[in-house]
């Protein structure tokens, strides 16, 4: 009986190891076929919450206890990239929408829009942040450790920032949003701990290429239900689709060079890993704790964020490999430098 059930589980682990060493490929896949299974998206739609729940479980158990300990013995450079996803991007976001009278108090300039690009600077940074820096050679200790302390301030700033900016465009109040947040994290953090105690981190290495093709597959029901209404929508009134997907494109790379800009003094490389974190923001974290009851166009918007984020790894890796290429600067200048890690 033992014999035959090992033999049942060979073909889904190489199934799953199989996906998990496609890398950045299988990443850029999910959208194309989140487009092209617009049914599927709609039968996985219901799921998003239990989706990304399950996507932080597995981000949590593969925290490298070692690393994190390395990282807080010289906190400077996480604790700057922290605020700056935290605290900075959100209020940055919020205050030139205010500026430009493009926020909550000009409804003719569509408040679903503006919600959007709230709730976008408001999330941590993605779960598959640290993954995706690995595939590209990146430092994915320093994003792994940045996104596990961004991810903990969370449910304490994204309330404060939906109360002052949100007002009553968001139907959850600015405290339910807090409470939902925490309990996601903080649930996903207990399973987590439970699995790492009972299969040991030894065996969770182990099986890293099984672990990321669950992950890729874990992710589809997050890209398929946001993407299931993309070919409809796109067929039905294609430039706003383009409009929006400009927004997009346009928000990440300036999210990206901004980031890189601001930590250029800890090496460009670790820079770079930065601003793939900060531009890759958890809208689905978003999503589960509003229980995805969010207008029209708040849920486009987040579809067509799905392209900069999992194309951008294709696109980015050129950039990455010179990067990699050149010597980091000696000199230590200021806070944010190599020598804070």
């Amino acid at each position: 009986m033992l014999s035959w059930l090992r033999g049942a589980l060979v073909f889904p682990l190489q199934a799953l190891t199989w996906l998990g060493n496609q890398g950045t490929r299988a990443i850029a896949a999910l959208v194309l076929f989140g487009i092209a299974l617009p049914p599927l998206g709609e039968l996985l739609r219901p799921y998003v919450t239990e989706a990304i729940f399950l996507l932080l479980i597995i981000s949590f158990m593969r925290v490298d206890l070692s690393a994190l300990r390395s990282y807080l013995r010289r906190p400077a450079l996480v604790l700057a990239a922290t605020a700056w996803t935290t605290i900075a991007v959100p209020a940055l976001v919020g205050i030139t929408a205010h500026i430009a009278h493009a926020d909550a108090r000009a409804p003719d300039l569509c408040p679903d829009l503006f919600l959007a690009l709230m709730l976008q600077a408001m999330a941590s940074p993605m779960m598959a942040s640290p993954a995706l820096a690995a595939l590209m050679g990146l430092d994915a200790t320093l994003v792994l450790i940045t996104l596990v302390t961004s991810t903990a301030l969370v449910p304490l700033t994204a309330p404060v920032f939906a109360y002052i900016f949100l007002g009553k465009i968001l139907t959850l109040s600015p405290l339910a949003l807090g409470l939902k947040l925490a309990g996601i994290l903080a649930g996903a953090l207990v399973v987590a701990a439970v699995i790492r105690l009972a299969a040991g981190i030894a065996a969770i290495r182990r099986h890293r290429a099984p672990i990321d093709g669950l992950n890729v597959l874990i992710l589809f029901v997050f890209v398929a239900a946001v993407m299931g209404h993309v070919l409809a929508d796109l067929w039905a009134d294609p430039l706003h689709m383009f409009a929006l997907a400009a927004l997009a494109f346009g928000m990440f790379f300036l999210l990206f060079a901004l980031t890189m800009l601001l930590f250029r003094g800890a090496g460009r490389d670790r820079a770079m890993a930065l601003g793939l974190m900060v531009s890759q923001r958890n809208m689905g974290l978003m999503l589960a704790a509003t229980e995805g009851a969010l207008p029209g166009t708040t849920w486009l918007y987040f579809a067509m964020s799905q392209f900069p984020i999992y194309l951008a790894p294709l696109l980015l890796q050129p950039l990455a490999e010179r990067l990699r290429a050149k010597p980091r600067p000696e000199a230590d200048h200021g806070l944010i430098s190599p020598a804070s890690e």
